[in-house]
């Protein structure tokens, strides 16, 4: 009986049970996909934390403690890979006389590198020029000094006098605010930025310069290779754990700069955003599949009672009747099962070239069980579960019965629970979307991160409330809107227009669950595309604030750079050059940067965004400053803490480049600036370039800004390195983008886009097409009946294409409404994820524009399957049913 079952089930029932397997597959296959991409993603921020550090730890030796005591505890330490001791000494200054001039510099450090040190620690020191060992000069060192390899530099100690020493090269230090980092402070107390002057010289020649010098420690740097997990949290425990662990064990004498746990400790906090963008994005995706396979399970719940009142009618038990019930599903749950894994497994294969998604044998297997595990419950409960319900409610008279139409509305529209969803997601929002709300929580003194995941309930109750609202229009449409489908279906059907509107009347459940179903997968689409347009373009905007343009030339504090040098930086690809001035300026006792900008001309150059500005648009602001150059563009904090209003007069004391000493120059408050190119995150000044010269007697450029049209980014920095050698710094976009970054943005979220947005577009064909399908064939009864009472096929088709217009109308604009409702509270709630915020969301148009047509067209191969269908001799059809 289970073998015939089987088989005609698959002979007769082929287009209802490919339905209900192609629904188990999408949820299968999303679930196993964006499970192993999370998975992957913890593990590829985990191990970039790992690659960003030069030094996991910097090990400080305490006052009185044995250095070598240290060093070998550190050595036995598990993980341990390397541990070299490096000296530090603070001087009071550098000299150098370089062609008859003799130039100096303020305090700085010295450094002793043991031998070996760079080949155990690559990425701490990069050569410019020169030899890579012997005394070497950072960069901005040289600069100051003008010196190159092969000159004589005067370094001043305290107690020691002056000690000098020969260059061998130039470097860059890419690591030097951790290299100089005071350990174990705060990092309130941290220094703000790293020495300008440091020399590192070999660890015997630092020994003889340092004799007798006061203020001279010792760090141990370790590399570490501890075999983390591949979580960041975990890993951050790990390591913070060991550090720990060391420092107990020298009973003082050893303090730790866990530099590998800074680093893990920013990318656990982009991993919990990496699994809420999962649990945003993903999971709507996984229940709408689970609520597609349902109803085209229920598409079919008429012919399945009618087929159980027939075996109880032949003498089956209700218990050979549930086993039935549940081959039906465990057949629909294996095959969809499988079909979700492959498909999971050809999308990694082809996304990312790996059937795993770069995850762990252990993670993608879990991922692939718990998705199969998942397919095998939405089975049970779209196809066994009701069978059940059935069987023990409805009686084999009932089976025989046509099912009519319930005249009471359902209870959630009789109570308005549409409405109070709706009503307690607005107030939610409000909530989470604060001036203090976080959420992501990083409590202070707590070594661990917690996510308020309440914030969920905004999104989650707008989508069902939304669903809810969608099904009650649609249902009141269909039941009070006859007269008007009537005259919308008349070009179609003729004078069958009255019936065609009776039977969508009589229909109207079904068509309200189809519609409502196309909604929510088209809303998915959408809120989905456009929060991750809108990530990509903030983090485009991100990486331009920071490098300032798509490259920038920057040139040494204290260099005389005059405007007039932009000609010599326009080499080929090269279409503008902005000079930007940089200077620093008193507010009270505040020292805070300050920029002078040429506001006519400072956007050819940069990208400037409404966002970063309060009080007026960009080119409101920009104007003023043109109109009246002692405009002042203030930061916001500096509004609150000075309790500024528009039009108040701000003196800020500057540095007048004649005299050397602090001015005072009367600015006026013009506006706000909450983000300007190259300037950093905290408070900071905007004016106009021609009035800070002016009152300070410089024209000095702090940074050019080139613009090469968004390409050729890395030649152009390439040729402007070569040209001007070590006398400034030259960064590019393409450069910025991976250091800016957060772990989260390194993990490609083009990934977790290719994967949801090929969803979307099935999920959006699935809802118009299977239901409106399995609708049509479930009436095959009606048409014949119709063509038997007169019917011409032209009216038949007509009925057809009505309830598929009435189904892609009512989905695509409910869906479209849902769907922008959806893209405006995620981007608000996920502002986290942005930095800067977006100043408007980033629509992607074209894939919008396909996934609309992947709808419609489904719905019309529906619909012309149907007209196919409805085509058959009447005879044969109700001979057939």
């Amino acid at each position: 009986m289970i073998t015939s079952w089987t088989s005609g089930l698959a002979r007769h029932r082929t287009g209802r049970l490919a339905a209900a397997v192609a629904g188990i597959a999408l949820a299968v296959a999303l679930v196993a996909a964006l499970g192993s991409f999370l998975t992957a993603s913890k593990a590829t921020m985990t191990q970039r934390a790992v690659r960003s550090v030069a030094v996991a730890w910097q090990v400080e030796v305490q006052p009185g403690a044995d250095p070598n005591a240290v060093l070998s505890l550190v050595q036995k330490a598990p993980g341990t890979r390397a541990a070299l001791p490096v000296g530090f000494a603070r001087t009071t200054g550098f000299t150098a006389r370089v062609q008859g001039s003799t130039q100096t510099t303020g305090p700085g450090m010295v450094l002793g590198l043991p031998a070996g040190y760079r080949a155990r620690f690559p990425d701490e020191i990069r050569t410019l020029t020169g030899a890579p060992t012997g005394v070497l000069l950072a960069q901005q060192t040289a600069s100051n000094l003008h010196a190159a390899p092969g000159d004589t530099v005067g370094i001043h100690l305290p107690n020691v006098g002056v000690r000098q020493v020969r260059v061998d090269g130039v470097v860059d230090l890419p690591q030097a605010d951790s290299l100089f980092q005071k350990v174990g402070a705060p990092a309130q107390t941290q220094p703000t930025a790293p020495p300008d002057n440091v020399v590192l010289v070999p660890a015997g020649r630092f020994a003889s310069l340092t004799h007798g010098a006061p203020d001279v420690t010792t760090q141990i740097h370790a590399a570490r290779d501890a075999g983390l997990p591949s979580d960041p949290a975990a890993a951050f425990t790990s390591t913070t754990g060991a550090a720990h662990n060391l420092e107990a064990k020298s009973a003082g004498g050893a303090l730790v700069g866990d530099n590998l746990g800074a680093a893990l400790d920013s990318a656990r906090q982009d991993a919990l955003y990496a699994q809420i963008l999962f649990l945003f994005l993903g999971v709507p995706g996984a229940l709408l599949a689970a609520a597609l396979t349902a109803a085209v399970a229920s598409a079919g719940g008429e012919r399945r009672r009618q087929e159980q009142g027939l075996l109880r009618l032949r003498g089956l038990s209700p218990r050979q009747i549930t086993g039935l019930a549940g081959l039906e599903a465990a057949v629909v749950a294996g095959v969809g099962g499988f079909a979700g894994l492959a498909i999971a497994a050809l999308t990694g294969r082809l996304a990312f070239g790996t059937a795993s998604f770069g995850a762990s044998a252990g993670s993608w297997a879990l991922w692939y069980g718990l998705a199969f595990v998942l397919g095998a419950a939405v089975a049970a409960g779209a196809v066994l579960v009701p069978a059940l319900r059935d069987l023990h409610s409805v009686t084999v008279a009932d089976t025989r019965k046509e099912a009519g139409v319930r005249r009471r509305s359902p209870w959630w529209m009789r109570y308005g629970v549409d409405f109070a969803l709706l009503i307690g997601s607005w107030l939610v929002f409000r909530a989470s979307s604060g001036n203090q709300y976080a959420l992501v929580l990083a409590p202070e003194g707590v070594p661990a991160l917690s996510v308020s995941y309440w914030a969920f309930l905004g999104p989650a109750l707008l989508w069902i409330g939304a669903a809810l609202l969608v099904w009650r229009v649609t249902l009141l449409a269909l039941a009070h809107g006859r007269p008007a489908l009537a005259r919308l279906a008349r070009p179609l059907t003729a004078t069958l227009a009255g019936t065609t509107a009776a039977v969508m009347s009589r229909r109207r459940r079904p068509l309200a669950r189809s519609v409502v179903l196309l909604a929510l997968a088209v809303s998915f689409a959408i809120s989905t595309a456009v929060f991750n347009s809108t990530y990509r373009q903030q983090a485009e905007a991100d990486a331009r604030l920071t490098n300032g343009a798509d490259v920038t030339v920057t040139e040494p504090p204290g260099a005389h750079v005059p405007p007039g040098a932009a000609g010599q930086l326009r080499v080929p690809g090269v279409r503008h050059v902005e000079p930007v001035q940089h200077r620093f300026a008193y507010v009270g006792s505040d020292l805070q940067d300050l920029y002078g900008v040429r506001p006519g001309t400072i956007a050819r150059a940069t990208s400037l965004q409404d966002a970063y500005f309060a009080g007026g648009t960009t080119g409101q602001l920009m104007r003023r400053l043109t109109q009246r150059p002692d405009n002042l563009l203030v930061s916001e904090e500096t509004v609150k803490d000075f309790q500024l209003s528009p039009g108040d007069t701000v003196n800020l004391r500057v540095q007048d480049a004649r005299t050397k000493s602090l001015r005072t120059v009367p600015f006026h408050y013009a506006g706000i600036v909450k983000e300007f190119p190259t300037a950093p995150k905290d408070s900071f000044f905007v004016t106009n370039a021609d009035y800070v010269a002016k009152a300070t007697g410089s024209d000095a450029v702090g940074a050019f800004l080139l613009d090469t049209g968004g390409t050729h980014q890395k030649q152009v920095a390439t040729q402007l390195r070569t040209r001007l050698g070590t006398s400034a710094t030259v960064t590019d976009l393409t450069q910025t983008r991976g250091t800016v970054g957060t772990s989260l943005t390194s993990v490609d979220l083009a990934g977790l886009t290719r994967i949801e947005l090929a969803f979307a577009v099935l999920l959006a064909a699935g809802a118009g097409g299977l239901v409106l399908a399995l609708g049509l064939a479930e009436r095959r009864r009606t048409f014949a009946i119709a063509t038997v009472l007169g019917a011409r096929s032209r009216q038949l088709r007509g009925m057809v294409l009505t309830e598929a217009l009435l189904l892609a109308t009512g989905g695509l604009a409910g869906g479209a409404l849902i769907g922008w409702a959806l893209s405006e509270m995620l981007v608000k709630v996920l502002t986290g994820v942005f930095d800067p915020p977006p100043a408007s969301l980033a629509v992607p148009g074209t894939y919008l524009a396909l996934t609309a047509v992947a709808a419609v067209a489904a719905i019309l191969a529906a619909a012309l399957n149907g007209i196919r269908g409805a085509g058959r001799p009447a005879v044969e059809e109700l001979r057939d049913l």
